[in-house]
């Protein structure tokens, strides 16, 4: 019986021992986390900096003073989306439906939720700053550095798919893609930014639909041309 107790006292004794060297090697991971956290953001906030920079260096000012106004307002734009965007998880909203289509929201249509909740005044003092010292043909050009220059590209796509459109179906499409552009500069990111262009796309391509235009016999005409050049079998409908 006495044996058995030592035992028993030994393997107390043991689990002891093995949670206190656990916690003591996961100590210094936790506190190397900590301090690696700071280093990140400052590492962050350097690039975003230099990224307004060059920015900012494109657009030739030639006026000192305007140009650290340029960048200290494209500084402070980009660092609040990151900060809302990290500070804001796409679990903050349920996994529900998309009212829209039925289908479950999915982790990026939840964020892109979470993010769209941030205060209208971080895209207004963005904006306001800009125009203060920039002209509008400026001002679209840092738009477009945010965005990828997908304003143009999207455009250049539209014209491919459409080769009759009108000016007026063009002037239309533009608009809406302008439009993409100035709330995608509020999101984070290449998935998010397209997302938000998703959403004019479709509103482009509906409003093709509604003034005389196939948009799915375009884009399979499209597509079947291009798969045509190369020598592929054209797409079934």
């Amino acid at each position: 019986m006495k044996t058995k107790v030592k035992l028993l006292r030994m393997l107390v004794a043991g689990i002891g021992l093995s949670f206190s060297a656990m916690a003591q090697a996961q100590a210094p991971t936790t506190k190397a986390a900590q301090q690696t956290s700071p280093d990140a953001k400052a590492k962050s906030d350097a690039d975003i900096k230099a990224k307004a920079t060059d920015w900012v260096s494109s657009l030739k000012l030639n006026d000192a003073a305007k140009e650290e106004r340029v960048i200290e307002v494209i500084d402070t734009h980009m660092m609040a989306v990151r900060d809302w965007n990290n500070s804001h998880t796409y679990e903050s909203v349920p996994a529900g439906i998309n009212p829209a289509t039925g289908k479950g929201l999915s982790v990026l249509d939840r964020q892109v939720i979470v993010n769209s909740s941030m205060p209208k005044s971080v895209h207004q003092n963005l904006m306001a700053g800009l125009h203060k010292d920039l002209t509008e043909e400026q001002v679209e050009a840092i738009l477009d550095k945010y965005t990828e220059g997908k304003v143009a590209f999207t455009l250049a796509g539209y014209k491919s798919i459409v080769p009759d459109l009108s000016a007026a179906e063009e002037a239309t499409i533009l608009a809406n893609l302008k439009q993409a552009r100035e709330e995608a500069v509020d999101f984070k990111g290449s998935k998010q930014i397209s997302a938000i262009f998703k959403i004019y796309k479709t509103k482009n391509e509906t409003y093709l639909n509604e003034n005389g235009r196939n948009w799915h016999q375009l884009f399979k005409n499209y597509v079947d041309a291009v798969k045509a050049k190369k020598g592929q079998k054209p797409v079934e409908n």
